[in-house]
């Protein structure tokens, strides 16, 4: 099994796509970011956990699940880097490998001693990148080989409807 820890603002700082949401309103780049993890995880079936810090969004501990994404935003005085730090110590086992998306240098060593691996938020960006391109080209390729009617017609058929349906006789 593979687990993607995400440092929420540490990514959504380093994406120009994010970073351009977050300067107009941060609540749009969370949601940004996690519609890209839901797709990221339908494409790769990894599990994400995305960690956001408290003291941008002060209040109590908060966990949800939002397309089939684990969303946690820390509690009061506790940053993502912490807890990022407790998850990989929980979920570490024989059978689980440990990503972490963030590109902060000091995490990035505690995380490697905990033997877990990173993914700088520039190399994510360009896996991310990739994965929305093959999605893309897979939608593409859908559309293309999908008959235009349920029930296949003759030319001559196709065309008698075609007319039909354009009012004409």
């Amino acid at each position: 099994m593979q687990i993607l820890l995400v440092d929420g603002y540490n990514i959504i700082g380093a994406w120009s796509e994010l970073r351009k949401l977050k300067n107009d309103k941060l609540l749009d780049a969370r949601d940004r970011l996690i519609e890209l993890m839901a797709e990221y995880k339908a494409f790769t079936g990894i599990r994400v956990i995305v960690v956001f810090d408290a003291h941008l969004v002060p209040g109590i501990e908060h966990k949800k699940k939002e397309y089939d994404v684990e969303i946690i935003y820390t509690r009061k005085n506790e940053t993502a880097d912490e807890r990022i730090e407790k998850l990989t110590l929980e979920l570490s086992s024989r059978r689980v490998q440990i990503y972490v998306a963030t590109s902060d240098m000091t995490e990035q060593r505690v995380i490697f001693g905990q033997g877990a691996l990173r993914k700088s938020a520039r190399e994510f960006e360009i896996e991310m990148i990739a994965i929305s391109s093959n999605i893309t080209k897979k939608m593409k390729h859908i559309q293309e080989n999908k008959p235009a009617s349920t029930i296949p017609l003759t030319e001559e058929v196709a065309g008698i409807f075609e007319k039909w349906r354009r009012g004409m006789k």
